[in-house]
């Protein structure tokens, strides 16, 4: 676990007037200079060529991204050029931005049949007259899951070489690149490399995407993961993860909190389709939008969901800062115990930001009914002195938008009775409790 911030330090800018999409701080920017998270959801699309209306449906629910499947064809059925510019055009036609992934290379080095980077390259290559223009609209995730557990130690070359090729190509896009074993890092081989092979991206326009699902199952696996990240100024989303999987239980309340206090994007695995025991991953039945499963319910419409977070990019007439619904009082506070065992538990609390303006640090302050202790916390910086405790904002979220949130997740020690805090403030407003 041993990991050096200052190897991963280094500037991330982009070094051109963007095109389209670009890197700065460790951040996804609109070419009008407007920050962009994604909220969205993946497409089977190669598989299930004849769903077009999911790009509709999808967006009716809320999303601003969708990533879709396409195949090489290692694997799958090889999508044309004039397919992927199909598949372009549905996406802007119903205002979402296209993160477009080869999926042939999943697993590569354990699956058998799985394409390498270098042949996920030639397949841009051979599509890229689909994609040129498209810069404000498209990111290219050049291969799914590069890697299984065999065989990634040559991840950080391979990736760094296929980004070059793209680039002296003339592709200018954003680049997203997946994680090996398959796509959840466990080895940490993309969290030590990242520094390396975003410096070896000459447009300095790459994101880094990793996937969650059983590797990632504790609050303090997700937390440490993404903030490495953060703190070193290098882009990272959550390119796939779900509710359930077959190596595990994803926290996924975590992913979604951290993601949203974070301001990190999120795309959850997968719209429908799913075969091969992992139906569960479905968000609705049979393609259908009104038979949302509860993986759908959860991540449309649950804690730090698309409806509740997602923002239209301003390619499309998205307000870059909507202000908020009108709401009794400044601030309104949601207080959460999500686990807890003898003598201990887990919580969190969540902070919106109800005035038309943005708040430029913060703390975060109640008082324990019950004696109660905080033992461990993420997203803040806590002390407590008896029963009070305030909590300050870390490095890398001072700014609570107008209409946003922070969640602050924390570990804490009780005996007797474990009630719940009854009044908050963010700093000297007492907000309301939700």
């Amino acid at each position: 676990m041993a990991f050096l911030i200052a190897a991963l330090c280094v500037p991330v800018t982009a070094t051109a007037a963007p095109a389209g999409f670009y890197v700065s701080d460790g951040r996804l920017y609109e070419s009008n200079g407007n920050e962009f998270v994604m909220r969205g959801v993946n497409h089977a699309h190669t598989w299930y060529q004849q769903q077009t209306s999911s790009f509709a449906n999808i967006k009716a629910l809320g999303a601003n991204t969708v990533r879709v499947v396409l195949a090489s064809g290692q694997r799958w059925t090889r999508n044309d050029t004039a397919d992927v510019a199909n598949v372009v055009s549905l996406c802007r036609q119903n205002r979402l931005i296209c993160v477009l992934e080869v999926h042939d290379t999943t697993g590569y080095g354990e699956q058998s049949g799985a394409a390498t980077l270098a042949q996920a390259v030639d397949y841009w290559l051979s599509v890229q007259s689909a994609l040129a223009g498209q810069e404000k609209y498209v990111i290219v995730n050049i291969g799914n899951e590069p890697y299984g557990n065999a065989g990634y130690e040559t991840w950080a070359s391979d990736t760094s070489t296929a980004i070059q090729r793209l680039r002296a190509a003339g592709f200018t896009h954003t680049i997203m690149v997946d994680a090996p074993n398959w796509g959840q890092d466990w080895t940490f081989t993309m969290r030590d490399n990242a520094a390396s092979v975003f410096a070896s991206d000459p447009d300095g326009n790459t994101v880094f995407s990793i996937h969650m699902y059983g590797v990632f199952d504790t609050a303090a696996e997700i937390n440490d993961y993404l903030g490495r990240f953060r703190s070193a100024g290098l882009p990272i989303v959550v390119g796939e993860f779900g509710h359930n999987h077959s190596d595990g239980n994803p926290d996924e309340d975590t992913i979604l909190a951290t993601a949203q206090a974070q301001r990190i994007g999120y795309l959850g695995w997968s719209w429908s389709g799913n075969g091969g025991g992992v139906e569960y991953l479905d968000m609705v039945t049979n393609f259908d939008p009104a038979q949302l499963t509860s993986w759908g319910q959860r991540l449309f419409n649950g804690t730090n969901g698309i409806r509740a977070t997602s923002r239209e990019a301003t390619v499309y007439g998205g307000d870059p800062d909507p202000d908020p619904e009108p709401e009794p009082g400044a601030c309104t506070a949601a207080y959460r115990v999500t686990g807890q065992w003898q003598d201990g538990f887990q919580a969190e609390v969540t902070v919106t930001n109800r005035q038309t303006t943005a708040v430029d640090g913060w703390q975060v302050r109640w008082a324990f009914p019950a004696g109660q202790r905080v033992t461990n916390m993420w997203h803040a910086v806590p002390t407590q002195t008896g029963t009070e405790v305030t909590a300050a904002n870390a490095s890398y979220n001072t700014r609570i938008p107008a209409g946003g949130s922070v969640t602050i997740g924390f570990t804490g020690s009780w005996s007797g009775t474990n009630t719940a805090p009854s009044t908050f403030a963010l700093n000297t407003t007492t907000c309301t409790t939700e």
